[in-house]
């Protein structure tokens, strides 16, 4: 596989993996507002192994880059860095709001 493709996978990762962790993390938020808690821990566990996917990409072009491969910029690759940025902000807010929910169903919020 030639260094064009490798970094194009990489880039494809972060998008991919990204946008699947924000929405598993959307979907924590509306389950916990439902009080479905169990359900909302599923939702937070699936969303921080797509992070954990997306970071994987990122990881691979920041390696490509420490060992002196340039590693070209490009609207994809901004695209790509923004959906992690997104899904990893996402992904704490929800913690925080399952949380908030949590303690709403606590003091007799359903």
């Amino acid at each position: 596989m030639d260094k064009e493709q490798e970094l194009l996978e990489a880039v494809m990762k972060l998008i991919m993996y990204g946008g699947d962790a924000k929405s598993h993390a959307v979907e924590a938020i509306r389950a916990a507002k439902a009080f479905q808690f169990d359900l909302a821990e599923e939702k937070l566990q699936l969303a921080q192994q797509s992070l954990s996917l997306a970071h994987h990409g990122q990881t691979d072009l920041l390696t490509q880059e420490a060992k002196g491969d340039k590693v070209a910029l490009s609207l994809l690759m901004v695209h790509g860095q923004d959906h992690l940025m997104n899904a990893i902000t996402f992904l704490d807010m929800a913690k925080e709001m399952v949380d908030v929910y949590r303690k709403l169903e606590e003091v007799g919020g359903s």
